[in-house]
């Protein structure tokens, strides 16, 4: 039988090399194809990856804001911040995620690398409380934003000199009012007449009190700094709205207040409780009749030593109402804060972080201060100070798994009422990288070798 002729015989020579032509651009449009859609999908699968480490970031924040409850539950009491033995800051693990916590030294000047653990809110400026001169002492500060500060707070709609109210907040495109009420978040800085970046942030645009390459290049990328090796912080630094310590005692009741002549007699049996009779009796004597403005007067004129003092500290206020707001941590604020208090000054600074370096161990109320400042500079700053702090903040930083994604939440607690509750909370991931250069290139090392 004959063998049936090939369909390609069918064709001309010319014609089948046209055929197989058509065929190759057939394939090699396949193959196009194919690597196009495997290429896209390895760059799906890239997002997707960074997608799920960026969420592994977001949640060891999470985790990191319930580490923070329960050191606080553990370590912090009576107004005592916990110590930073207490507990770890940097690369606590989550899982197959790290966090950091981003702190502060107040001791200390900054440095281009973070420095990790919490901040105490009591060691900054309170924006309700703060008196002009105090917040004209702050680096930067314009006094004309001082007083548009004030007016901003205030319950009224006067200008204080160089301050702004309604007229002044009429011209701005788009126009708007002053407040007139206390401020409820630092945030709000940015809506006082006259505010600037430069003032709110300084040089800190991550705001990780670090001096980051992009902060010490002078122009060539933003922030525009003046090169100098020195971080210049802003106002976003110094000052907070949450610092206020409770007026009842741990024991139960409200704290006896130095300042009402009516309390005395049950401070002297406070002493009488603590110490002898006689030492009580003594104590009240040096007092004598005059008023008092202060806990910090209280203990001038008491001769108390600081030991003794450190025994009654939290029983006492000069205050009524259930909190006193704005008070000064003597023991936690930095060189900055501290030069702003009446009868401090930057004169005194010095003398201040001097001891704190080396007496830490008796940082656990005001008494010390008798031996470092004058009788009537303590007096002076006596209105504006405390040795307690019940509210911290945690900046915790987090990256997911192999070094990769990255999330960042500040998160302020509160601890006035007893048990800590967080108060307030925002998202800094949109202001950058804040661990550093060490940390960055721990990370690339070990993602490539991952």
């Amino acid at each position: 039988m004959p063998k049936a002729p090939s369909p390609f015989a069918l064709f001309s020579r010319s014609e089948r090399g046209a055929v197989l032509v058509i065929v190759l651009w057939v394939v090699f449009g396949l193959v196009a194809l194919t690597l196009y859609f495997a290429d896209s999908m390895t760059a799906e699968l890239h997002v997707g990856d960074n997608v799920l480490r960026v969420a592994e970031a977001q949640e060891a924040v999470e985790g990191g804001a319930r580490y923070i409850t329960q050191v606080l539950t553990l370590y912090a009491s009576e107004g005592h911040p916990p110590l930073s033995t207490d507990f770890f800051s940097e690369e606590l693990p989550v899982g197959a995620s790290t966090f950091w916590l981003i702190g502060r030294a107040p001791d200390a000047d900054p440095t281009n690398e973070p420095v990790f653990g919490l901040v105490d809110e009591a060691g900054k400026l309170n924006l309700n409380t703060a008196t002009r001169d105090m917040l004209e002492a702050l680096p930067n500060m314009l006094p004309e934003f001082a007083a548009a500060i004030i007016d901003w707070r205030d319950r009224n709609s006067d200008p204080t000199e160089n301050g702004a109210e309604d007229n002044a907040y009429a011209s701005l495109s788009p126009p708007r009012a002053p407040k007139n009420a206390p401020f409820e978040t630092v945030g709000e800085l940015r809506l006082v007449y006259g505010s600037t970046l430069d003032l709110l942030f300084g040089e800190d645009a991550n705001l990780n009190g670090a001096l980051d390459d992009n902060e010490n290049d002078g122009t060539r990328s933003a922030p525009y700094d003046d090169a100098d090796g020195l971080l210049q912080e802003g106002l976003f630094n110094y000052v907070t709205v949450y610092s206020r310590q409770p007026n009842t005692r741990a024991s139960g009741g409200n704290r006896l207040n130095v300042t009402s002549p009516s309390d005395r007699p049950q401070i002297q049996q406070l002493l009488a409780s603590r110490f002898e009779d006689s030492r009580a009796t003594q104590i009240m004597a040096a007092i004598g009749a005059d008023p008092l403005r202060s806990v910090a007067e209280f203990m001038v004129r008491s001769r108390m030593t600081a030991e003794e003092f450190a025994q009654i500290e939290t029983d006492l206020t000069a205050d009524n109402g259930a909190y006193a707001t704005g008070r000064v941590n003597i023991n936690t604020a930095p060189a900055t804060v501290l030069a702003c208090l009446p009868g401090i000054g930057i004169e005194n600074v010095d003398a201040i972080l001097n001891y704190r370096l080396s007496q830490s161990e008796k940082l656990t109320s005001i008494g010390w201060l008798t031996e470092v400042l004058e009788p009537a500079a303590i007096i002076a700053a006596g209105p504006y100070i405390t040795g307690q702090s019940y509210q911290f903040s945690a900046d915790i930083a987090a990256v997911g798994r192999f070094g990769r994604g990255y999330a960042r939440s500040q998160f302020v607690y509160d601890l006035s009422d007893g048990t800590p509750r967080i108060i307030y909370r925002t998202d800094r991931t949109g202001l950058g990288w804040a661990l550093g250069r060490q940390v960055r290139e721990s990370l690339e090392l070990f993602s490539n070798r991952s």
